[in-house]
């Protein structure tokens, strides 16, 4: 996969969180793309109310929905 492919698909990516979670700064989402769900997941909390475990849940199931696991990302 080249660096055009990769950068096309974060960009999509990108696109579905931010409609997920459009109270979200756009850096935020860096978080994502750098694997710190938990920093991330702080952000869901602030941004919407929410316990940690929801925005926990969340962002798995976003994972799950996108076909984008933590685990198929290097670290």
């Amino acid at each position: 996969m080249n660096k055009d492919t990769i950068e096309g698909n974060w960009e999509q990516l990108k696109g579905k969180a931010k409609q997920q979670w459009a109270k979200i700064g756009d850096t935020d989402f860096e978080l994502l793309a750098k694997g710190k769900r938990q920093e991330f997941a702080g952000k869901i909390q602030e941004a919407y109310g929410k316990t940690k475990e929801a925005a926990e849940n969340e962002i798995s199931e976003f994972e799950k929905n996108c076909g984008c696991s933590s685990s198929d990302r290097a670290a």
